[in-house]
């Protein structure tokens, strides 16, 4: 498995994507690339390599990928704590139990192409940063073969945008502690393309049910009711665009990402790496065949209510019968940007808060902490306050 730094065709710098003019950023030389510059740039260097023998697929791998349990015997202090806090664990931990050797089987350790550092991931990351030399590194082979991305959208909001409308929203909110919006917090703001399944079908429904229109009217002294019954009978063909699903199986952030869509499918485009450069991204963990049941299941109640509500006007409607049938269905893995900060409380049982940010639309959304002091503080003011009036009005009484 690969991991690659996308490089400046000018001085070799890594590049990163900006959102705001959609191009590709050297912050060294300061040029500035469309992904098609960087593409040809890439291939020529690609055919350059196969021409001269020096691309060796196996040494690649051997030089760039090692799994946690080979490595960690190799670390010294400093990498065996960095591996800690990652998410792994210590030798000795591993010996206590089987748990721990499957959170540890999670980790996996790789060589950064620029500096030549381990880079602890999990097994889900697929682009991140490198903590030595801070360059975007990009782990390629976590993004190919049957786990290549059909699409991405890429990223709209740029990071000044997201960080400043975090402060105006966290601002709005009396009772959150300042720790929840502070500088370190700011600096946590994180770009993260989460995976996705999208799904477009098509579907042949039908309605039969018993429908009842009843009609009142008064003549003088005498009422009348006149009922009518119908025989309501509905069938077409149904089509469902961009039906969105999580893939990956952390809950934390499937709630997150969750509150924030809509995301404008339509301008996303076909998978290239390049728009992972200056991103954390997440590999998908969760397969087409685990959800699709589900998946159908939705479709079919979302065509059923469809034909439901085409049978208006009638007093009553009984007897409802309705079938829907998938004609057609395309499913496509979808990479989709977030930005993403995430706050534990220091009190005792540690819950995890977060701002959730849509990369493409500006939406908003997150669970936050609320601060007891300012709750306290605020109830005594107001108490106080109330207080004081009533005092003042039983003396003017």
């Amino acid at each position: 498995m690969d991991a690659l730094t996308h490089k400046c065709p000018n001085c070799g710098g890594p590049l990163t994507f900006d959102p705001k003019d959609q191009k590709f950023h050297c912050d060294y030389c300061l040029n500035i690339y469309t992904e098609a510059e960087v593409s040809q740039y890439e291939e020529e260097q690609t055919a350059a390599r196969d021409i001269n023998g020096t691309q060796d697929q196996s040494v690649a791998t051997d030089d760039f990928t090692f799994t946690a349990e080979e490595q960690f015997d190799q670390m010294d202090e400093t990498e065996r704590q960095a591996f800690a806090d990652a998410g792994g664990t210590t030798h000795t931990e591993t010996t206590a139990g089987q748990t721990a050797t499957d959170e540890q089987s999670n980790m996996e350790l790789f060589l950064c192409p620029n500096c030549g550092a381990e880079i602890v991931t999990e097994a889900t990351t697929a682009a991140t940063y490198c903590y030595y030399c801070h360059n975007p590194v990009v782990l390629s082979g976590r993004l190919s073969g049957d786990f290549l991305p059909n699409k991405v959208l890429p990223f709209a909001v740029e990071k000044e945008e997201a960080i400043k409308q975090f402060l105006a929203w966290t601002k709005k909110k009396w009772f959150v502690p300042k720790a929840f919006f502070n500088q370190d917090q700011i600096d946590k703001l994180t770009g993260v393309y989460f995976p996705y399944w999208a799904t477009d079908a098509e579907l042949d429904g039908s309605l039969q049910a018993n429908g009842t229109v009843v009609r009142i009217w008064r003549v003088g002294d005498i009422e009348y009711t006149e009922t009518k019954q119908y025989a309501v009978h509905r069938e077409g063909k149904l089509s469902f665009k961009e039906l969105v699903k999580n893939a990956l199986s952390k809950n934390t952030q499937q709630k997150m990402v969750e509150a924030v869509q809509p995301f404008p499918l339509a301008k996303a485009i076909g998978f290239k790496s390049q728009y992972l450069a200056g991103f954390q991204a997440e590999k998908r963990d969760i397969e087409y065949q685990a959800i699709k049941a589900d998946i159908q299941n939705e479709l079919r109640d979302y065509s059923e209510k469809l034909l439901r509500d085409t049978a208006n006007g009638y007093t009553t409607l009984t007897g409802v019968r309705t079938s829907a049938e998938i004609t057609g269905e395309k499913n496509e893995y979808v990479l989709l940007p977030v930005w993403l900060v995430t706050y534990r409380s220091n009190d005792s049982n540690k819950k995890v808060y977060y701002y959730a940010m849509n990369g493409q639309t500006g939406k908003v959304s997150g669970v936050l902490p609320i601060s007891h002091k300012k709750l306290a503080l605020t109830s005594f003011g107001i108490f106080t306050v109330l207080a004081i009036l009533f005092m003042i009005g039983g003396y003017l009484i």
